[in-house]
């Protein structure tokens, strides 16, 4: 039993554990462009942290194509990121560190993802953290994926936590309004990039990486 107010840390996985978003970014351009939606890897920054069909649909709705298949779309973009995951995806910052922090801290460790169970399938192999969670819960069978809170609802209840007890940690400001909602604690991770942006003051905590995550927890203690 943790000596720490807070009983589980919950991570989002792309972006967070994974260096994937800007695969992610790349290949939904790519296929996205091939379709004729006029997009940007600035205008895709927007979409992330959606389930793939929602952000489909998101593109889909702004500039339509002719034989509108979502799934088929939807497919493409999974196959092509995890095949790259596969061949050439590396963790984040700080990941294996963390998790042993977590578990010396006597922390329940659990995954809520938007993405589907091929691709939380070929992330945890890659990294060799496929015996790390207690829970792993995927946003995609269910009715509404993030910024929805379901599927932090979800991995909380199978570690058996109070979701005020639970310290999530993401990348995405969709993801960060998901975990929000959950009542949960927040840690704001963003892309270099994005961390100037006033929007993660909705965060708990924003960190540069997980490495800062030993500091954070111990406001718990």
């Amino acid at each position: 039993m943790t000596s720490l107010s807070l009983q589980a840390v919950i991570f989002d996985m792309d972006g967070v554990l994974i260096d994937s978003e800007p695969l992610w970014q790349q290949i939904e351009l790519e296929v996205l462009s091939a379709l004729g939606v006029p997009v940007t890897i600035e205008a895709i920054h927007q979409t992330t942290g959606l389930r793939i069909d929602q952000c489909v649909d998101y593109w889909y709705r702004r500039a339509p194509w002719p034989h509108y298949d979502n799934a088929k779309v939807s497919q493409t973009i999974v196959d092509k990121v995890a095949r790259e995951i596969s061949r050439s995806g590396q963790a984040m910052l700080g990941v294996h560190q963390t998790m042993a922090h977590c578990q010396a801290l006597g922390l329940k460790i659990g995954l809520a993802t938007s993405s589907s169970t091929p691709l939380i399938e070929a992330v945890l192999s890659k990294l060799a953290l496929g015996d790390k969670f207690m829970s792993v819960q995927s946003a995609e069978n269910l009715t509404y994926g993030k910024p929805h809170p379901e599927v932090y609802l979800n991995c909380a209840k199978a570690l058996n936590v109070d979701p005020r007890y639970c310290l999530a940690i993401e990348d995405s400001f969709n993801g960060l309004i998901a975990a929000r909602a959950a009542n949960m604690q927040t840690v704001a991770i963003p892309a270099p990039e994005q961390q100037g942006d006033s929007k993660w003051v909705i965060a708990h905590h924003q960190a540069h990486s997980l490495l800062d995550l030993p500091a954070i927890l111990a406001n718990y203690a």
